[in-house]
């Protein structure tokens, strides 16, 4: 019995520095992809660049083909040098297409506290969830379904958005989306804790995903409610 112990318990430490391992590479990488992400943001509205300037439908369509297209990339490298340079390489893109509701906001006459105000909220509930997913190490993949079921409505919502351009409707998918994406922070957190994600390139990829989309939801909000006109 005790050499099975043993191996059992020694087992048990390996599984838990591989995981520690890939938590602590997940935040490296993740502050990292940062870089780019907002070197394209400022390029972008630099260069007033607008990637919906056309057909808003077409561009909508586009922009998720060129999206996707990089995140199957990401997932085939994932294990090589590749995936981190196409990772940073779709942060980029990003940051870019982050540019056009940056300029949005800095339209306002206190658009850059909005902004600043966006970065903070979705700083808090980052470290905030994902603090509980380190320290509690409760599971919380029974979050799964109805996480991805409520990414599919806020999909679609957005898509139908695009022909309807009901206001209400739009602060209705971006609180929607803050729920739904900060969720999604405990849910990918908690499964690299828990040894569900052992690739720190596609943990890195759900996270700021998540952030991503909390980050732009929270700021279409902070412009509704407390936006200043010129």
């Amino acid at each position: 019995m005790q050499p099975q112990y043993q191996m059992t318990n020694t087992a048990t430490r390996e599984l838990t520095l591989q995981q520690n391992r890939v938590l602590r590479n997940t935040f490296m990488l993740l502050a990292l992809t940062m870089v780019p992400t907002v070197v394209g943001a400022l390029l972008g509205v630099q260069l007033q660049f607008s990637f919906f300037a056309g057909s808003p439908f077409l561009s909508f369509v586009l922009f998720l083909g060129i999206a996707f297209g990089f995140m199957w990339g990401i997932e085939r490298t994932k294990d090589s040098a590749m995936g981190v340079a196409l990772l940073l390489g779709f942060t980029f893109f990003m940051g870019l297409m982050l540019s056009r509701i940056l300029q949005v906001a800095l339209g306002f006459s206190n658009g850059g506290s909005l902004i600043a105000m966006a970065a903070g909220g979705t700083g808090v509930i980052f470290f905030t969830l994902a603090g509980v997913a380190t320290v509690t190490k409760k599971d919380f993949s029974f979050l799964g379904k109805f996480l991805f079921i409520g990414m599919v409505v806020v999909l679609l919502a957005a898509v139908a958005n695009i022909f309807f351009q009901i206001p209400a409707l739009s602060l209705t998918i971006s609180a929607l989306a803050v729920m739904v994406f900060s969720a999604y922070i405990l849910y990918d957190i908690s499964r690299i804790v828990t040894g569900g994600e052992d690739n720190y390139i596609s943990a890195t990829l759900a996270v700021y995903l998540d952030i991503y989309n909390v980050f732009v939801s929270l700021l279409n909000l902070l412009m509704v409610f407390s936006g200043d006109r010129d």
